[in-house]
């Protein structure tokens, strides 16, 4: 017989068991290496908020670490000493007035999984890993009494204050509207060689591991809350304030918003073959008649990235539409993306809003969110990819796009509706500037600030959109999809996006990567001359053609003869020149390498083709002639790069 106090312990365990299996959770998607449990209030009088934050981070390395390094990324602005205002400051004005800039004040930090608890603080030191720059402090190092071993889990503990700025790269406030991120600090990524925690630059982004963010916010009661995650609870307080807690599972970032003047609107993203997701539009009242728009575009990156390279993991997603001048949209975070619109907009589906921001930063949940790439070092991975991506996806549910602009200083938008766009080429002309600049290999941190978006978004997206010209859609979308569901919550690196590329296809790619990604060649094709010679009755019709840069990529060279008839010859462009001949009744009337603009990143369409100037011709006609012909390879360069 089992005596009391066992059966007691027995009966216990059963229960423990049967209600553990009865809410059992679903497999962890992600590592969950670094979990946060975050208390924030914000203060709206002084603009402040103040927090205790919790971190139970756990060494997934195959070496010890000896201490921690943190990114505070919120220090770039309480000064203009820092890295960011440095390189910022070389570009463009700043203003830095002392109420608009950040304050960091860092309160107790301890190691909570000792015995007792240790004090962290004195060990605390700012470190400058990319430029030394000693007056930067967006990098925090803390010295561990010991180290931590691989597989070691340990527990830290924050309390911290900040001022919040006027928006600082999409951080901060403007009147009563709030937008936070980057705004706690955030554990670097232990990698095996050390911590991978880089300073925070003017034009990079962001790199964490995974876990599950618990976050209690703090705010006026009445005020509407927008964050990562769902809302698990809502308690009002004596004080006149609101608490909302929001948790969210497998996610590498944690960012918020909270406003009196948002307007709450809810839909549904149902698609045959793809998880239900429900939809929460947190809308600037103004701009409510285009609410379906905002929810029609996040359908379309949720339906094309879906079926196109994996589905979307998680049952809910936030969009928020952002105050006038708070310079917070068109950003993108875990389960929630700002887009961007105006009072006045284009009936029509224009380049800018709000259908092609949306898609864009709902796509991040993709290529950003669930692929978690290292934004320091390779933007392309998420941004490039993610550009040539909006682009496809707006050609399949938007293929009517028109020029638009806007006047006035900008409020009043104006439609070109007889100029429309070409999405799929989007990003062409702004890669033919930096094409010799940089190399998109080198880290993204490295690259020359006013450059630097070339390699991130442009170039990787007339890259990829020139691999699905040449290898088809089929190959490119079959590499795509398995660098997206091998890089799921995982940090993938350039090596296996390339390795997916050539194992999708038969062809030889690596001579072409090696030129385009780790070198920066230059292609640039043209026809060189068309000569036509009488012969024994018949005409004899010379076509050149030349390769001006260094870059070498097969062309297709179309030839078309005066009665009609064309041939296309097969260059695999390694010479610097390729000279064809024809003996013909009729002469050569025009020629044109890469008629089916596989290239797209010849930097020099204009030259690619010629037609034959008319002996006979006066010298009127002949300069006419030569017009028409560069008038006709500028308008259609023109409606290439619009």
């Amino acid at each position: 017989m089992v005596g009391r106090p066992l059966l007691t312990l027995v009966l216990a365990g059963a229960l423990l068991c049967v209600a553990g299996a009865a809410g059992a959770q679903p497999e962890p998607r992600s590592p969950r290496n670094a979990n946060y449990t975050i208390s924030v209030s914000l203060d709206t009088r002084t603009r402040t908020l103040a927090a205790t934050e919790t971190i139970a981070w756990r060494n997934i390395t195959k070496n010890p670490t000896s201490e921690l390094q943190f990114h505070l990324y919120w220090n770039a602005w309480v000064d203009r000493n820092s890295t960011w205002m440095r390189e910022n400051l070389r570009f463009r004005s700043i203003d830095t007035q002392a109420g608009f800039l950040a304050r960091f004040t860092l309160g107790d930090i301890t190691l909570d999984s000792a015995a007792p608890a240790v004090d962290l603080k004195p060990s605390v030191r700012y470190i400058a890993p990319d430029d030394g720059n000693t007056d930067d402090h967006t990098v925090m190092a803390v010295r561990l009494p010991r180290p931590v071993q691989p597989g070691e889990a340990i527990t830290v503990s924050l309390a911290w204050t900040a001022r919040v700025p006027r928006t600082f790269d999409r951080t901060g406030a403007i009147g009563n509207y709030y937008f936070i991120a980057q705004w706690f600090p955030k554990l670097g990524v232990l990698e095996d060689n050390g911590w991978n925690c880089h300073q925070f630059h003017a034009t990079t982004e962001f790199f964490s591991d995974y876990g599950v963010y618990d976050v209690r916010m703090t705010v006026p009661t009445g005020w509407v809350v927008g964050a990562t995650g769902r809302e698990q609870s809502r308690t009002t307080n004596p004080n006149g304030t609101t608490t909302h807690r929001y948790v969210q599972e497998d996610v590498h970032d944690f960012a918020w918003t909270t406003s009196p003047d948002f307007v709450e609107r809810t839909a549904r993203f149902e698609e045959r073959g793809l998880p239900a997701v429900d939809m929460r539009l947190l809308m600037q009242p103004e701009h409510l008649p285009q609410a379906e728009r905002h929810f029609a575009a996040t359908r379309s990156a949720l339906r094309r990235y879906g079926t196109w390279f994996g589905p979307y993991p998680y049952d809910h997603i936030t969009i928020v539409d952002p105050a006038f001048q708070s310079d917070t949209g068109g950003m993108e975070y875990p389960t929630l993306f700002t887009a961007g619109t105006q009072w006045l907009i284009s009936r029509e589906t224009t380049m800018s809003t709000p259908e092609e921001v949306t898609i864009h930063e709902a796509g991040h949940q993709f290529w950003y969110g669930i692929v978690g790439t290292n934004e320091f070092e390779h933007a392309w991975m998420d941004e490039g990819i993610n550009t040539f991506a909006t682009a496809r996806a707006m050609h399949a549910d938007y293929p009517d796009v028109y020029l638009d602009r806007y006047y006035f200083g900008g409020f009043v938008p104006w439609t070109f509706r007889d100029i429309r766009l070409q999405l799929e080429n989007d990003r062409v002309s702004a890669y033919r500037r930096g094409a010799t600049e940089d190399a998109m290999s080198t880290p993204s941190y490295r690259q020359r600030q006013d450059t630097v978006r070339y390699f991130a978004y442009d170039k990787p997206a007339v890259w990829l959109t020139t691999l699905e010209t040449w290898l088809g859609w089929d190959a490119l979308q079959h590499a795509l999809s398995n660098t997206f569901r091998a890089g799921a919550f995982r940090h993938p690196v350039p090596a296996e996006a390339l390795a997916n590329i050539q194992a999708s296809t038969d062809k030889d790619v690596s001579r072409f990567l090696d030129q385009t990604y780790r070198q920066s060649a230059v292609f640039d094709y043209s026809v060189g001359d068309i000569d036509v010679q009488p012969r024994d009755g018949q005409q004899e019709s010379t076509v050149v053609v030349r390769r001006l840069g260094d870059g070498v990529f097969p062309v297709d060279v179309q030839v078309t003869f005066e009665n009609g008839d064309e041939v296309t010859e097969h260059w695999n462009g390694e010479g610097r020149w390729r000279e064809f001949t024809y003996v013909k009744p009729t002469a050569v009337r025009s020629a044109v390498v890469d008629p089916e603009r596989q290239l797209l990143l010849d930097v020099n369409f204009t030259n690619n083709s010629r037609t034959r100037e008319p002996r006979a011709a006066d010298a009127a006609t002949k300069w006419s002639l030569k017009w028409l012909v560069w008038l006709q390879d500028a308008l259609l360069t023109w409606g290439l790069f619009a």
